[in-house]
């Protein structure tokens, strides 16, 4: 992302193809840079599997070695010229812009280019920062709170009311249709740049992904918070 509602860029990343990250099965790495172009921080994502492409077979799954899982795809001079290029693409469209990208042997790629719409942030009510909180990746857009169901198995969809906030392991686009009936989304893995963090901010729903143990941590039936912008989800004791 070329520009973020706190006025950086946003670059995830993870091992082997992009697949990985647009249906929402890894955490991917999160680096932050100035406008400038300048790294502001590296935050190693969880990774413990990519997508390989084989010749004739297709895309086949492959489990990532122990040492790279939470180790960075990227460096920080590589990330600072993946901005550059984040940037010009940005100047052509006229505007904010979400990136697709590829590194190879022989460098960078854009693959895709497209208009960002970027939200401001939301000042929650004091009564929210006193309860307890997770942090995770911030789709960029949004603020709601509502009763949390926790949902471990596509089965248990019936369960989520209109007005609900969706809580559950992998936000992948299996979950696109279940979006016009949440106030908000939950995830333990996925990324801001994942295909249904697409689809939430077209819609305008908060969701944060990439929070560790959320089904766990966060009980069924509470009222919830989600911050789509900060990235932060809390609940009522």
């Amino acid at each position: 992302m070329s520009e973020t509602a706190d006025g950086q860029m946003l670059i995830s990343a993870t091992w082997g193809l992009g697949s990985a990250i647009a249906q929402g099965e890894v955490v991917p790495d999160r680096i932050v840079l100035s406008r400038q172009g300048f790294v502001r921080k590296i935050e190693a994502g969880r990774k413990h599997h990519r997508e390989t492409c084989e010749h004739g077979l297709g895309t086949m799954p492959q489990a990532v070695p122990a040492a790279l899982v939470s180790e960075p795809c990227l460096d920080a001079g590589q990330a600072t010229t993946l901005g550059r290029l984040i940037r010009k693409a940005e100047k052509i469209l006229k505007g904010p812009v979400e990136i697709e990208w590829a590194l190879d042997d022989e460098g960078f790629k854009l693959l895709q280019a497209r208009p960002l719409h970027v939200a401001p942030a939301h000042v929650p009510d004091e009564i929210w920062l006193a309860h307890p909180g997770l942090n995770g990746h911030p789709a960029g857009i949004g603020w709601g709170s509502g009763r949390a169901v926790v949902v471990n198995c596509e089965c248990e969809l019936t369960r989520v009311a209109p007005g609900d906030i969706l809580v559950t392991r992998v936000a992948g686009p299996a979950l696109s249709h279940i979006l016009p009936r949440v106030a908000g989304v939950v995830a333990e893995l996925g990324g801001s740049t994942s295909h249904l963090a697409s689809l939430a901010r077209e819609r305008g729903i908060p969701m944060v992904l990439g929070v560790l143990d959320a089904t766990r941590h966060i009980p069924d039936g509470s009222q919830v918070a989600v911050d789509g912008v900060a990235g932060v989800v809390r609940w009522l004791r």
